[in-house]
């Protein structure tokens, strides 16, 4: 089953325009204020009387006279892309209720990058799911499991099969869909049961927003009904979990200011939606061509009427005007702006104006939601996260699945960190694998069972594969980004996890896949070699496999801390090169976090007498550690930085080749070179 994540998470495989325009964001470069994602309201219209919905008129209703017709949506549609947009978010009311949809859809995406489209799947036609086939995500919303139960979601008896007959023509046409899920009061006691039915439907199934907002036309009747159905938070956290893996920035971004987190100031923060548009990328178009920078935001005084003029003067001039005229009142500053829940809270003006009238105005719902936000947020770094160091380097690992004292080899125990650090490297483990776009991957680099590396934008996809050319299957992924330090590992199962007594982090054969592209950053790689620490002095024992590394570590522990026997990290530190260990040991099981100094680097030679010879020429020494040295996925700016280090090592550091016998006299062989 493969699952997407609720509608505030990023779909990692599905990396579009809008992404590759945001990449720059790493590179230190400012992101250009280009309204690169359009989102269109159709028509507030609708053929159903949905119980939550905020928006919803009459499929008759007199207001369809005021929508936007065909031309002028193009000349909106046309003048966005002049100025940059790409993407759209095609949605309602039901847009399929007008009958010009199939043209507007044509229009709107024939040369739009992925776009997304949002309808209740009542009105799809065989030829609109053949329309559908174009490349974009379809939503189609399930309110329930059963016809009784979507229907009276719905308000409109029959629904439930025009859904259903929906969702069967665009598998005819072998057109491609998400199943949204909406949950609410009346439909949650089968939840479970309508995720049965979106897998039985669909490859890909999400969560629509499980917290539901009141009414923009303000109806006392409808948002009591609103209001009735929205779940208890506890429920709403479970189902839309906040995001934990920004918590360690935002604390060590507090220690180092030495301040508690930033709360809103009077003054200046008092601009209620000035950091919303600042930000801003993405726009909005309602049905009557009113154009702001939220689609929550329905105060027709900050909507620009583009039948009236451009959308570039919409752009460019109206929206950021309105970062000054939205002010928080006395009240704002009393609660919201002052709130210490505000890190965990939802709140946002737009949601106070749809609750009381006020943009300033507080929501006793999304107080009650904060509060089980950091329940969550404390009951994850309990359960669900583990710090472990390494080269003085800290990984976080955080599962969807609670962590045990079972889960990782006890070998890790020596590793285990209290928290994060200056240097980090993020993991999060997934136990559902995400839809695969095969043709959307990026180019690949690498393809050797048991991967399959892909290079897109800034970002690295591996795939697990078999070693048969016909077999398709995904045996788990990973996704990360360009410096490997921030990771999400889509597990195909959790039996593994559970089985615990795991030996790699990454749930990898080994973590090398990981460490060694993000240690060639920190002027750093992994050795297959022994390391030991005598007396304050570090010895780096290379060889391949068979070698004699297990054997003269085991001859030299009784005369040092044994750090690996068989993988050593090498990294360049302020006070010079230092060797660390590391948890991927041979046979013997001996590991320690610690590090020493690097103070000679021998080449292990088995021999019939115990002799040290002395390496004399650099160049000698850089060839036999590149033929040393751990790689996983190698790239011609990976080698430069190894080789810049291998030179270094061979430069700085005395290097021997040490033949050696069963004896047990090296450590007579070695007393002598130390």
């Amino acid at each position: 089953m493969r699952r997407l994540s609720p509608v505030r998470k990023r779909v990692l495989f599905r990396l579009s325009f809008l992404d590759r325009q945001t990449s720059i964001i790493g590179s230190g470069r400012p992101i250009p204020r280009l309204p690169l994602e359009g989102n269109i309201d159709l028509t507030y219209r609708c053929n159903c009387n949905c119980r939550h919905c905020w928006l919803r008129l009459p499929a008759n209703h007199p207001s369809a006279k005021r929508e936007l017709p065909f031309d002028e949506i193009g000349r909106i549609v046309g003048e966005a892309r002049a100025m940059g947009c790409r993407k759209w978010l095609i949605s309602g009311g039901e847009p399929m209720l007008r009958p010009d949809f199939g043209d507007i859809f044509d229009m709107i995406t024939h040369r739009s990058l992925p776009y997304s489209l949002n309808t209740n799947g009542t009105l799809i036609t065989p030829a609109i799911a053949r329309l559908l086939k174009r490349k974009g995500a379809k939503m189609v919303a399930l309110y329930g499991a059963t016809a009784e139960t979507h229907d009276h979601i719905t308000r409109t008896p029959g629904s439930f099969a025009a859904t259903m007959q929906g969702f069967a023509y665009l598998r005819e046409a072998k057109t491609g869909f998400i199943v949204q899920l909406i949950p609410m009061r009346d439909n949650y006691r089968e939840f479970d049961a309508m995720t049965r039915l979106a897998r039985s439907l669909s490859p890909v199934y999400r969560v629509g927003a499980p917290w539901l907002y009141l009414s923009a036309c303000r109806s006392a009747v409808r948002n009591r009904e609103i209001s009735r159905q929205r779940l208890n938070p506890a429920d709403v956290i479970h189902l839309d979990p906040p995001d934990a893996t920004d918590d360690d920035e935002r604390i060590t971004a507090a220690e180092a200011d030495d301040k508690p987190p930033a709360r809103l100031q009077p003054g200046e923060e008092n601009r209620l939606f000035a950091a919303c548009i600042d930000g801003c990328r993405d726009f909005h178009i309602d049905p009557y061509g009113g154009m702001t920078f939220c689609c929550f935001v329905k105060d027709p005084a900050l909507r620009y009427n583009l039948r009236k003029g451009s959308f570039r003067r919409a752009w460019d001039d109206f929206i950021p005007s309105l970062a000054d005229k939205v002010q928080g009142d006395p009240g704002y500053e009393e609660n919201c702006g002052r709130c210490e829940q505000r890190e965990d809270c939802r709140w946002c003006p737009a949601y106070g104006y749809l609750e009381h009238g006020r943009y300033s105005a507080k929501v006793a719902y999304l107080c009650a939601l904060a509060d089980e936000a950091r329940s969550y947020r404390e009951n994850w770094q309990h359960h669900h996260r583990r710090y472990f160091r390494i080269a003085d380097i800290t990984i976080r690992v955080d599962s969807d699945l609670p962590f045990t004292e079972k889960t990782f080899d006890p070998k890790f125990k020596k590793f285990e960190a209290a928290g994060p650090s200056e240097e980090m490297i993020s993991l999060r483990h997934h136990f559902e694998q995400p839809a695969f776009d095969r043709d959307d991957m990026g180019q690949e680099v690498y393809r050797r069972a048991p991967w399959a590396i892909y290079r897109k934008d800034r970002s690295w996809i591996y795939l697990g594969i078999g070693p048969g050319r016909r077999d398709n299957t995904i045996y788990g992924a990973a996704v990360f980004n360009e410096g490997h330090t921030r990771g999400r590992i889509y597990n195909p199962s959790e039996a593994l996890f559970r089985q615990g007594k795991l030996h790699a982090l990454t749930m990898f054969p080994s973590d090398q896949i990981l460490l060694a592209r993000a240690l060639a950053d920190r002027q750093a790689c992994f050795i297959h070699a022994a390391g030991m620490d005598i007396g304050g002095k570090g010895l780096l024992l290379v060889g391949h496999s068979g070698a004699g590394k297990t054997t003269a570590a085991r001859m030299l522990r009784k005369q040092g801390e044994v750090l690996c026997d068989d993988r050593i990290i090498v990294r360049r530190r302020p006070e010079g090169l230092r060797i660390h260990g590391t948890w991927s040991h041979g046979e013997l099981p001996d590991v320690s976090a610690g590090s020493a100094p690097l103070s000679a680097i021998i080449f292990l030679e088995k021999a019939d007498a115990n002799r040290l010879v002395p390496v004399t020429k650099g160049i000698e020494t850089a060839r036999l550690l590149a033929q040393h040295v751990v790689k996983s996925l190698v790239t011609a700016d990976w080698w430069e930085k190894i080789l810049t280090l291998i030179e270094n090592m061979a430069q700085e550091v005395p290097a021997y080749r040490l033949q050696f016998d069963k004896s047990g006299r090296i450590n007579d062989t070695i007393g002598k070179l130390l």
